[in-house]
């Protein structure tokens, strides 16, 4: 999956995260019309890592996601993170789009909720602390909301004995 690889993005992620970033993890999200579903407010503290067995005071809260060790990681570790959303539909109001609270990610929750409507192709930089949220879409849409998810680190090595799972340098 490169296709954050487009000059603009590479030198948002580098001026944003530093040199050494890499590529830890790639989702894919897909909201058919069918099939909608909601995602309650909540920021994105998982990360992959290659074994969650090891116990840590930075590191909670060992999970499996699809067959994948996760953990909660510590907040000074998601501040230096960045995820790029590559919207492969057009979001509207119909097609359940993402609510964020601006500024959430610095601590201020105070902010109005604002949904991100995006044409396809466009892509949402967003910090793994920002708090969001989606609803289902409007019943009767014909309107998928498909999105590439790509979380970016800015540093290799995490502490504790942990690793990432996957993390490919850019």
């Amino acid at each position: 999956a490169t296709a954050w690889k487009e000059p603009a993005l590479e030198a948002m992620l580098r001026a944003t995260l530093g040199v050494d970033f890499g590529l830890v993890r790639v989702l894919y999200f897909d909201k058919p019309p069918d099939q909608s579903w909601a995602l309650p407010w909540h920021k994105d503290r998982a990360i992959a890592v290659q074994s969650n067995e090891s116990r840590s005071d930075q590191f909670t809260k060992p999970t499996f996601k699809a067959g994948v060790p996760h953990v909660d990681a510590p907040q000074w570790l998601l501040e230096r993170m960045l995820t790029l959303r590559l919207h492969l539909d057009d979001v509207t109001d119909e097609n359940g789009p993402l609510r964020v609270i601006p500024g959430s990610h610095r601590g201020d929750e105070s902010g109005t909720p604002r949904a991100i409507l995006c044409q396809r192709g466009d892509v949402l930089a967003m910090r793994p602390l920002l708090s969001h949220c989606s609803a289902r879409s409007a019943d009767g849409t014909r309107k998928h909301r498909r999105i590439l998810h790509f979380e970016f680190a800015g540093f290799e090595d995490l502490p504790d004995g942990m690793a990432w799972q996957n993390y490919v340098r850019c």
